[in-house]
């Protein structure tokens, strides 16, 4: 086992936890809108190969970083990708495109956290955004172990909360499911944001880090984390979609659920939205925290700061919706699989071994998720049906 550095050790539960967290809020909420404009049948399968594709990078991310000591991956494309005189403008290029899109993504948080806000204490927009950006900052601010905690603590009670709102959702009128084929574009359109709900990618390195490079740790952290996300996914989108229908907006599927549902059920959607969007927060600001501190040594709070601070402004300025924040991050998802599959290539063959990946790291696999990932953004940048 690789003795590898980091700012604080992390239980199995812990690292899970984190997984789970950096993609259970603003994609998995995003989700049952994207499902309504296409058949079942075209959620069940995209789910299936979105899982597996996402699993597969995720295992090759793992492996790059913890060939580079536990480091983030715009950190790895420093060391294994980019080269010559360019080396520099290269990476502080895709340490923008990266960054960009983690602070819209986070921006999308702070709105959903505003919408739920609204919908059930009638609180204004702004005050809603920073209400949740200073609860929800405060934890980041004292570092990786709090989140660890607390995403452990937040998981384990939406589980329980997702049950109760099931069963309220049943027991009330239900709606019936669209079984017809729309469009190819409606599906890549709901292809990209499963596979952006189901993408940790940020938060692998911190599990690489956290459980101090056991391998066989690592490789059930991500798959556990991974799965229970896309449990999550299928039981909210089927949920919805029993609730309420087609008529879902773009706030956030379960504000929409909530609003239908209303009363003490209601209530536990808008518990399950909070929860759900501040692991996601969480984790996101974390790993963001980490890209710029280990690009620019200002620090862990001086770098806390500079991941949170953008997102908290694009969100005041409120320019666009929910669900058009969490498009518009992920569209970067081109970048975190042709730069990963290179430099992953790179450190392989340096290495000369493959203790995670394995068999399912060689050249086909590769080719595989480098194909999913440009379908993952051409699909982000298509007009919905």
């Amino acid at each position: 086992m690789k003795n590898i550095q980091s700012e604080a050790r992390l239980t199995f539960g812990e690292a899970t936890s984190i997984i789970v967290g950096h993609g259970v809020g603003a994609g998995i909420l995003s989700i049952p809108f994207l499902a309504s404009r296409n058949s079942i049948f075209d959620l069940v399968w995209v789910l299936a190969l979105a899982y597996g594709t996402n699993l597969l990078l995720h295992y090759i991310i793992a492996e790059l970083s913890y060939n580079n000591n536990g480091a983030q991956f715009i950190k790895c494309f420093e060391t294994e990708l980019f080269t010559g005189r360019l080396k520099k403008i290269f990476t502080w290029l895709a340490f923008a495109l990266l960054g960009f899109s983690v602070i819209v993504n986070v921006s999308g948080f702070l709105t959903g956290a505003a919408a739920v806000f609204g919908s059930w204490f009638g609180m204004p927009r702004i005050g809603g955004v920073l209400l949740f950006y200073l609860i929800g900052g405060s934890v980041v601010f004292f570092g990786m172990k709090l989140v660890g905690l607390c995403e452990k603590v937040a998981v384990v009670s939406m589980l329980a909360v997702i049950g109760v709102l099931v069963v309220g959702t049943l027991r009330g009128e239900t709606q019936s499911f669209s079984g017809d084929f729309v469009s190819l574009t409606n599906v890549l359109a709901l292809y990209s944001m499963i596979a952006f709900a189901l993408s940790a990618v940020m938060s692998v390195p911190q599990v690489v880090k956290g459980l101090d490079g056991d391998v066989k740790k690592i490789r059930a952290s991500i798959a556990l984390g991974t799965g229970i996300n896309l449990f999550l996914i299928l039981v909210i989108t089927l949920t919805t979609l029993a609730g309420v229908g087609r008529d879902i907006s773009q706030n956030g599927a379960l504000v929409d659920l909530s609003e239908h549902l209303g009363g003490w059920v209601g209530i536990i959607g808008y518990i399950f939205t909070l929860l759900a969007l501040a692991t996601s927060f969480w984790a996101n600001t974390l790993d963001l925290r980490d890209i710029v501190n280990e690009q620019t040594r200002w620090g862990v709070r001086s770098s806390w700061a500079a991941a949170t601070l953008p997102s908290l402004a694009i969100a005041l300025l409120g320019v666009t919706s929910f669900v058009g924040f969490t498009r518009l991050a992920s569209i970067v998802q081109v970048l975190t699989g042709v730069g990963v599959i290179i430099a992953y290539n790179r450190s392989r063959r340096r290495m000369g071994t493959s203790p995670i990946c394995g068999r399912v790291g060689t050249l086909p696999f590769q080719l595989l998720v480098l194909v999913a990932s440009v379908a993952s953004t051409v699909g982000a940048l298509l007009k919905i049906n």
